[in-house]
């Protein structure tokens, strides 16, 4: 009886093995259906939040190139503005190494411009420094307290000794994008 039952025992224990096995496998064919269909896309947190079309990335809201400005036509249109709706084209400088929770872009002055992401609703990937993005949302002159000054630092991989050195505000033209498109 003793045979029995543990012969018994063991068939459903590799019956049930068996049954993770092919499950394990099913999750694994998906993931590498999605990770064909986003092969230039590395450290995106949710799937739902971009798209591809044609030879473009979208993230966030889908946003087409056309009406788009350049830096310098930014700078004369943000001059003397406090909130700006705006989509702009420029090429990505840096880009958050943590999450890809920011990017930056260069202004017509040589200075650098950070574009976060509306409600922390999507990121961009890391490694897009050097391609040419446009951005839609809003621009307005924000003070930036110490404290996140400090976080950006961090992501930057900036040195303690200069994070500590940050002990002021500063007032920026901050930019929240909805939508970005990487071409």
């Amino acid at each position: 009886m003793k045979k029995v039952f543990l012969g018994f025992f063991a068939s459903i224990l590799l019956l049930s093995f068996g049954c993770q096995q092919n499950s394990y496998q099913d999750n694994e064919t998906e993931v590498k259906e999605e990770d064909r269909l986003a092969e230039d896309i590395k450290d995106v947190s949710t799937i739902e939040n971009w798209a591809l079309e044609e030879d473009s990335l979208h993230f966030g809201k889908i946003i087409e190139s056309e009406g788009s400005i350049s830096m310098d036509d930014f700078a004369t249109k943000i001059e003397g503005e406090d909130t700006l709706r705006v989509k702009i084209e420029a090429v990505a400088t840096e880009i958050c190494q943590k999450k890809g929770c920011w990017m930056k872009v260069e202004t017509s002055e040589g200075k650098s411009l950070r574009i976060r992401f509306k409600d922390y609703g999507f990121f961009v990937p890391k490694d897009i420094a050097g391609r040419n993005v446009v951005f839609e949302g809003i621009a307005f002159k924000d003070t930036i307290s110490v404290e996140e000054l400090r976080h950006y630092a961090e992501d930057e991989g900036k040195s303690e000794e200069e994070i500590a050195a940050i002990t002021e505000p500063k007032v920026k033209t901050s930019f929240i994008a909805n939508g970005v498109l990487i071409k």
